[in-house]
């Protein structure tokens, strides 16, 4: 579990490992079609969406291919989202990503850039990985602009799972 970061912090967060209580705040991601509107590919029924998502992250904390921690709000204790980092394979390339998701009514508030530089931080400090990316839809603006907040830089644009991708790089 060398790539989860339960229990670091940041001014405003805190980082742990998912929880099955988190499903019913976690669900209206799932229910938001803006969570979803740059990402192409079919969608079934929130709850089975959500189930699915939850039962990826355990197979990712089972074989050590990371993960995404609960994004908790200090100040309120409130789930806001995911963040973490994730083994992901890119053109066939092994790569470790920052990755985030915010529940609709915390994003635009700084939490992601907040979160993202943290995983970026924490990659090069416990993980030796040599550069860390982010796969950011080519139509996502407000997460291009977390990647480039997190001091990346676009390196290319690629297909990932059927989407149109930049792939955002820094190196350490």
């Amino acid at each position: 579990m060398k790539y989860l970061l339960n229990k670091e912090e940041t001014n405003r967060l805190y980082f742990r490992l998912i929880e099955p209580s988190d499903f019913n705040s976690w669900i209206d991601f799932f229910k938001d079609p803006s969570s979803f509107k740059h990402w192409i590919e079919q969608r079934q029924d929130p709850e089975i969406e959500c189930r699915k998502w939850y039962e990826k992250q355990e197979n990712r904390y089972a074989t050590d291919l990371g993960g995404m921690n609960a994004l908790v709000e200090k100040s309120t204790e409130n789930l806001i989202g995911y963040s973490g980092l994730l083994v992901q394979y890119v053109d066939d390339k092994e790569e470790l990503e920052v990755a985030y998701s915010l529940l609709p009514t915390y994003r635009n508030k700084g939490y992601a850039t907040e979160a993202a530089r943290k995983c970026r931080d924490y990659a090069f400090k416990n993980n030796g990985a040599d550069s860390v990316i982010s796969i950011v839809s080519i139509t996502n603006t407000p997460s291009a602009n977390v990647a480039v907040k997190n001091g990346m830089r676009l390196e290319k644009q690629t297909l990932y799972r059927e989407n149109q991708v930049n792939i955002f790089r820094i190196e350490k």
